[in-house]
């Protein structure tokens, strides 16, 4: 009877035991991932630089359990639904309006389409809000931003258009890989510069009555998996029709894939430039077929020297002397600008575990790898401009996962492993 009852007191103790290790477990999860979105979401430098250090003394944190909270635990508390004005986003100090459009519908465990669109000059965000909301459906969140005259391609507003999705996605759960960005006029031209130089943040893009400058016209081939659909005015008198032709000609030639719907149609005040809403319906239908490829094995970068931020799973790092664009984006008084001075580079996973890439005016780049793209257990090969410049073995880092997690702010774009490569000078 003693041993019996011995042995009932060791059995509630080891379950007290274990009850014990499962709560402390749970806890132990739970702050991890608290750790994890306050150093994603928290606006101080110096405040995330000591949250990241805390993960990273954590012996318990890996690698897998933090893509696993990036991509699944974080939580979306109810925000307020339909038409919101008045919002405001600052950037650098510079304060701008947003108007966006959320679905009466909304609910916090669905993950919703963005379409953020950009007016054109003399209109505003809200504006524009008013002509797409109704029209969208209730699948996608809408954001209109303003800048002041439509100029969507300086600095600045480029800089409000990642702002704004950023702040967007932190509020409400939007699906990363249905991100669109559209515009009309000179909201067009800056969907056309913007989405090309981040084109893999981008489902697609939808630039309506613009066009693009000659010498510009090398960075659409940063579209390779960010298809267009571009609609244009036949008789449009502010944007001729023939830059849009002459950017579709480009993408044919590219084989990159693009819609082009060119209507005659006028308008009693702004003749042929303007967005018939009877091209809406197919427009919509598009954006509803779209989704984004996160992680393609083959991508290509064009780049001037003031945007050297990742592209997809490769950033150039460091260039021969090119073209650098002013804050204007655009400035004619560099002659590299004129000359299409650019720097390149082609990068495809050719085979398991060996990556082939072509530069030109590169010396320096980076590639962003996780277990989608490659297999850590075994060596990896890397050539630049057929010569062997990388083989070995990689080691996937749990600090280099949280800092391009920061700077990405994508879930599906979630790489572990950073490799620099020098660039070997051609004979």
């Amino acid at each position: 009877m003693r041993r019996f009852l011995i042995g009932i007191l060791v059995a509630m103790l080891a379950g007290f035991a274990d009850g014990e290790m499962e709560a402390t477990a749970v806890a132990s999860s739970a702050e991890m991932k608290a750790q994890v979105f306050r150093y994603l979401d928290s606006p101080d430098g110096n405040e995330a630089a000591g949250i990241l250090q805390s993960i990273l003394s954590d012996p318990n944190a890996t690698i897998d359990q933090t893509i696993e909270i990036i991509q699944t635990e974080r939580i979306y508390v109810p925000q307020p639904t339909g038409v919101i004005l008045g919002e405001q986003i600052d950037v650098k100090g510079q304060v701008y309006d947003l108007a966006l459009s959320i679905p009466p519908t909304y609910q916090p465990t669905k993950g919703y389409g963005l379409v953020l669109c950009l007016h054109g000059a003399g209109f505003t965000g809200e504006a524009y809000l008013a002509r797409w909301q109704a029209r969208l459906g209730e699948d996608y969140v809408l954001a209109c931003p303003t800048t002041p005259m439509g100029a969507w391609f300086t600095r600045g507003a480029e800089e409000l258009v990642l702002a704004t999705i950023r702040s967007v996605q932190r509020r409400y759960h939007i699906d990363p890989d249905r991100i669109f960005l559209t515009g009309m006029s000179n909201g067009g031209i800056g969907a056309w510069v913007i989405g090309m130089h981040h084109a893999p943040l981008f489902a697609g893009i939808a630039p309506m009555a613009s066009g693009l400058d000659r010498a510009l016209m090398p960075f659409l081939t940063n579209l390779r998996s960010t298809p267009a659909y571009i609609v244009h005015g036949a008789k449009d008198q502010v944007m001729p029709v023939e830059l849009s032709r002459t950017i579709t000609e480009e993408l044919t030639r590219l084989g990159y894939p693009y819609v082009y719907r060119e209507h005659d149609r006028e308008h009693p005040m702004a003749g042929g430039h303007y967005f018939p809403r009877e091209e809406l319906p197919e427009l919509v239908t598009w954006l509803n077929a779209q989704r984004r490829n996160p992680l393609p094995t083959s991508i290509t970068v064009v780049r001037e020297a003031s945007h050297f931020q990742p592209f997809g799973w490769v950033r150039i790092d460091s260039t021969d002397s090119i073209a650098a664009f002013s804050d204007d984006l655009v400035s004619k008084r560099d002659d590299k600008i004129q000359r299409r001075e650019y720097a390149k580079l082609d990068a495809s996973i050719a085979a398991p575990n060996r990556i082939e890439v072509r530069t030109e005016k590169v010396q320096r780049y980076s590639l962003f790898l996780n277990e989608q793209l490659i297999d850590s257990s075994k060596p990896l090969v890397v050539l630049t401009n057929g010569q062997v410049s990388f083989e070995g073995p990689v080691t996937p880092s749990l600090e280099t996962l949280l800092r391009q997690a920061r700077l990405r702010q994508d879930s599906r774009q979630l790489f572990p492993i950073h490799l620099a490569i020098q660039v070997r000078m051609q004979p």
